[in-house]
């Protein structure tokens, strides 16, 4: 009941939107099962245009580095094998789900798995952490981290750090057994007023 697999995933791109002509430029995943991070999933890939200086600083990647990149089909094709039929993960969802809905469709494919967003989560669990930024959390919950921000697979790894560690946090405040995914994206839409009494009417129909 309570072993599922996900994956955590995040995109550093060429700007803030699909619609408006922003790429992928590159991602970094992490599968988790039995809330243990079992594999990793890491690719630049090259959009080909020039990215912003900004971009460049922003995320320590550069056109010389995308210049040499797998083109965007061929990773996100092997992502998409990779991804499976796990549900799927991410700090800020909306973001990254726009993004990987975009690319996917540019190769013919489409997801059929739903997202959960472990920022909204996280304001439900953690509503004394001065802010929900990944940053902020992961030095709030005293996580792993590698010290790098905004590269993909550190976000990726450090969002997954997040929700295994909410996973085990609710099983240990809130006295439930298990924590479907079901539960998590039900958790992100309560208000945070009402979350303690959705989480405990959640544990006592678990018995």
């Amino acid at each position: 009941m309570g072993n599922y697999s996900v994956v955590v995933l995040d995109f550093e791109t060429t700007g803030l939107s699909p619609n408006c002509g922003d790429r992928a430029i590159e991602i970094g995943a992490v599968l988790i099962e039995n809330n243990q991070i079992v594999d990793r999933f890491q690719s630049l890939m090259n959009p080909g245009m020039q990215i912003s200086r900004f971009i460049e600083e922003y995320t320590g990647i550069t056109n010389q580095m995308l210049s040499n990149a797998p083109s965007i089909a061929d990773v996100m094709r092997k992502f998409a094998a990779f991804m499976a039929q796990h549900h799927l993960v991410a700090h800020n969802a909306g973001f990254d789900s726009r993004f990987l809905d975009a690319e996917l469709q540019r190769i013919n494919q489409q997801r059929c798995q739903e997202f959960a967003c472990s920022m909204l989560v996280s304001r439900r669990i953690y509503p004394d952490s001065p802010s929900h930024s990944l940053e902020t959390l992961v030095r709030y919950k005293g996580l792993k981290t590698d010290g790098v921000h905004h590269r993909a697979l550190a976000d990726a790894e450090m969002t997954g750090h997040l929700w295994i560690s909410m996973v085990n946090d609710l099983k240990a405040e809130h006295k439930l057994k298990w924590v479907p995914f079901d539960l998590m994206q039900q958790l992100s839409r309560v208000s945070k007023a009402s979350a303690p009494s959705f989480l405990k009417r959640a544990a006592d129909k678990q018995g």
